[in-house]
């Protein structure tokens, strides 16, 4: 008798942990992997998403919604005179950049005060390191549309300040990532007056898979 309850204990003990670490490890893949991507993208299908304003604050409105913001996306290649990186620019403004939790509360080193004004941008730790750079130093980025011109589409090439360095805790993102005022974004990337989509974030993002389940919470 003593053995069997003794092996019950072991395998409620093992069941117990097994099933923390998993919730554990479930936490943890939706903070870093989900936590610097939207859960749901709006994005305009027949037009420029020109009502962005009205529409982001009419998604704001939608119970079960933590967060939505105007987002201007492209990519470019960052260089400084230590090397250069393919690189996802975003372009926010400062007052959703500093509630997305992977990046407003990973800040390193810079700021996000005045982002929006610093016509500066953010990048992550990781990219900061391979191109030996920092806050207060500069950032080049060409995007390979550019200015039309009667030869063809010339690349666009801006240098910009760094302001803050954030640590998302993924390499993929803290190598990746660039974030810039979403003003400045628009004019770069030649977005006049619209966004590439609005990013939604969700109070509890597995909600979703619960429902497809049919997990009750």
């Amino acid at each position: 008798a003593g053995f069997s309850f003794a092996g019950i204990m072991l395998g409620v003990a093992t069941l117990i942990i097994v099933m923390s670490v998993m919730n554990g490890f479930r936490a943890e893949l939706l903070n870093k992997i989900v936590g610097i991507n939207g859960h749901i993208f709006v994005a305009a299908v027949d037009k420029p998403l020109t009502d962005y304003v009205d529409v982001t604050q009419a998604l704001a409105k939608v119970p079960g919604l933590k967060l939505a913001f105007p987002l201007v996306e492209g990519q470019a290649l960052a260089s400084a005179p230590a090397g250069a990186s393919g690189v996802l620019v975003r372009g926010v403004r400062e007052s959703d950049i500093k509630r997305i939790p992977a990046i407003g509360d990973t800040i390193r080193a810079g700021s996000l005060d005045n982002f929006d004004s610093s016509g500066g941008v953010a990048i992550g730790k990781r990219l900061a390191e391979q191109l030996f750079i920092r806050p207060g130093d500069s950032l080049t980025l060409t995007a390979p549309k550019g200015a039309e011109t009667p030869f063809g589409v010339t690349p666009r090439i801006k240098t910009y300040p760094v302001v803050a360095v954030f640590e998302v805790g993924m390499s993929e993102f803290d190598s990746g990532f660039v974030y810039m005022p979403l003003s400045e974004a628009q004019a770069y990337f030649n977005r006049d007056g619209d966004v590439t989509a609005i990013e939604v974030f969700l109070n509890r993002p597995d909600a979703i898979e619960d429902a497809r389940y049919g997990i009750e919470q």
